[in-house]
Parts: structure tokens; C-alpha cells; sequence
């Protein structure tokens, strides 16, 4: 066994974030896209928070689920997106090693955190479609806080041990990490002892939470498909599928590139070339952030509605001010014409308006 001494003086004080292998010197036009998926990411998901803080019909629990997952992908690529920047731009390469460790952590328990509340989504549509009697007694606020913070605290508990086994390693060789952020296969690769302990610890957490997730969703939505087709009304059916329709496209763009790109590092990456890796690294975490607002948008009706209620409630409101002032004028001129103690007819404008 390694003496303690001896494995302090192993353990970096930095880590050199690298960015992109291979295209360094394209890093300033990458940083483009970067740039533009995180503000558009921002912008959709602070749009349907805002959204949904102000509509009342969207204080339901549906919705407040899908709170929680936009202030998940909102957590996600702020931890990723500003990082890449500043090795792009400013060649700020340089960070400390538990700073590194940090920003570790958060990224893999945000990222069991979104499959846990599509698990939690999925449960939601399968109470209020083959319960819809109990669905507001089942569902409460405190329920909906409840299975929120179980959600977090297993995702924390699981992606904890992750980091002790990447922080006891000795990492003798190099501290440059080809990567733009710190992503656990390509920092523990560093390390100059054996790395199966972390590699299959690693790979099992994958599985058990995204297995048990997926286990739940396609549970639910049996349940589901087993209610919707007992239904007699074809309006009904094509509701109760609608309500889905969203649900599914979120778990397809969720899940498919993380697998991919969590467990290729895992089972073989010198099959796969090193930026693309590191690409599709990137765009596992910001790609949910950026096409959940576009899906719930156009897929989920109530939204679609809130939004264009909301909008034409605001051009309204900006062509009132106008219509005062002609209101006011009106007003002035008929207060000129009409004689003493004459009663002047009130103008249809001020009509509509009261």
C-alpha cells in the first residue's frame, strides 16, 4: 500500500483543461456554436420558467416537473458552457484540482438528476391519465417537493463516491486533461495506478440509475397505453396521447446521446476519435437544455396557449396608451363644442375600454 506522504505529493494542485484535441486552433470559431447554444438554452428555458411563474392555469403538477427539469438543463450548462468559454477565448486552461473535483460532481449527479425527473414525468402522466379522480390529492405540492429533493439526494449520494475514488488516485504522469471540462474517464486516465474500481463502479451507476429509470418510464407508459386504448372516444385517446407526445421526445434526445457518450469512454474508446468524443461529451449535457423548451412549446397545447395569450395580451396593452391619447383628444374637443350644462355623449373608444 501507497503511504499517505507519498500519495499527497501525487495529488496535483491544478488540472489543465486542454479543450477540443486536435482542434486547438479552431477553438476561437467552436466557440461560436458554444456561445449560441448556451444563450439560446438560457433564453428558452428562463422563458418557460417565466412562463409558468406567471400563467395560474400552469400550477399544476405536470408543470411543476417541468420546472424542475429547465432548472436542471439551466444548472447543467452553466457548469459546462462558461468553463469552455474561457479556455476558448481567453486560454484559461488552468484550475484547482478540488475545484475540479467540484465541478465533477455537479455535472454527474445534474445528469442522474434529469433521468430521475423524467422518471418522475413519466409517473405524473401515468397518475393523471389511469387516476384522473385522484390525480390533485395524489400529486400535492408537498408529494411533488418530497420525490424532487429524493430525487437530488440519490443523485448526490451515488456520484459522491465517484469522486473519492478519483480524488485517493496517485496521478504521477501528466495533469493536462483533453477535455473541456472535467469529465471522470479522462481525469482518472491520468492516474498512475489501476483504474478498475472506478471504471466499473462508473459503469454500474450508469446503469442501475438510467436501468432503473427507463424501467419506470416504459412501466408507466404501458400502464398508460393499457388505459388510452380502453377508451371509447378516439377525441379522448388522441388527448391522452397528446399529453405524452412531449414526454417521449424529451427521453429520446435525453437518454441516447448520454448513454452513447457515457459509456463509449468505458468499453473501448480507441475506436472512437478524441474530439469527437469530447464533442459528443459536450452536446449530451447541453442538447436536452436547448430542445426541451422547443418540444414542450409546440408539443404541450396548454403552453402553446399560455404563450399566445400572453402575447397578444402584450400588444394589447402597448396599442392601449394610443387609443387613450385619441380617447383624451376626443374628449377636449367635445368639451369645446358642447355648451354649459349640455351632457356630452362619451366616445366609443372610452366605451370599449371601460
Amino acid at each position: 500500500m501507497m503511504p499517505v506522504a507519498n500519495l499527497t505529493e501525487m495529488t496535483p494542485s491544478t488540472i489543465i483543461l486542454n479543450g477540443i484535441p486536435g482542434l486547438e486552433e479552431a477553438h476561437l470559431w467552436i466557440s461560436i456554436p458554444f456561445c449560441s447554444m448556451y444563450l439560446i438554452a438560457m433564453l428558452g428555458n428562463c422563458s418557460l420558467l417565466y412562463l409558468i411563474w406567471i400563467e395560474e392555469s400552469l400550477h399544476k403538477p405536470m408543470y411543476y416537473f417541468l420546472c424542475m427539469l429547465t432548472l436542471n438543463d439551466i444548472a447543467m450548462g452553466t457548469c459546462v458552457v462558461p468553463q469552455a468559454l474561457c479556455i476558448f477565448w481567453f486560454k484559461l486552461k488552468e484550475v484547482g484540482f478540488n475545484a475540479c473535483l467540484t465541478q465533477m460532481f455537479f455535472i454527474y449527479t445534474l445528469t442522474a438528476m434529469e433521468s430521475g425527473v423524467l422518471m418522475l414525468m413519466a409517473l405524473d402522466r401515468y397518475v393523471a391519465i389511469c387516476y384522473p379522480l385522484r390525480y390533485a390529492t395524489i400529486l400535492t405540492n408537498s408529494v411533488i417537493t418530497t420525490t424532487g429533493l429524493v430525487t437530488f439526494f440519490r443523485s448526490a449520494i451515488v456520484v459522491i463516491p465517484v469522486v473519492f475514488l478519483a480524488r485517493r488516485l496517485p496521478y504521477c504522469h501528466t495533469n493536462v486533461v483533453p477535455h473541456t471540462y472535467c469529465d471522470h474517464m479522462s481525469l482518472v486516465k491520468l492516474a498512475c495506478a489501476s483504474i478498475k474500481t472506478d471504471t466499473v463502479y462508473g459503469l454500474i451507476v450508469t446503469l442501475v440509475i438510467g436501468g432503473l429509470d427507463i424501467f419506470c418510464i416504459c412501466f408507466s407508459y404501458v400502464m398508460i397505453l393499457r388505459a388510452v386504448l380502453g377508451l371509447s372516444s378516439n377525441e379522448a385517446r388522441s388527448k391522452a396521447f397528446g399529453t405524452c407526445t412531449a414526454h417521449v421526445c424529451t427521453m429520446i434526445t435525453t437518454y441516447t446521446p448520454a448513454f452513447i457518450s457515457i459509456i463509449t469512454p468505458r468499453i473501448g474508446d480507441y475506436r472512437v476519435i478524441p474530439y469527437i468524443q469530447v464533442l459528443m461529451a459536450n452536446v449530451y449535457l447541453l442538447l436536452p437544455a436547448i430542445l426541451n423548451p422547443v418540444i414542450f412549446g409546440v408539443k404541450t397545447k396548454q403552453i402553446r396557449e399560455s404563450f399566445l395569450k400572453i402575447f397578444i395580451r402584450g400588444k394589447a396593452d402597448s396599442e392601449i396608451p394610443q387609443d387613450r391619447i385619441k380617447s383624451n383628444k376626443a374628449c377636449t374637443e367635445g368639451e369645446k363644442t358642447t355648451k354649459p350644462g349640455t351632457r356630452r355623449p362619451v366616445p366609443h373608444t372610452l366605451m370599449a375600454m371601460l
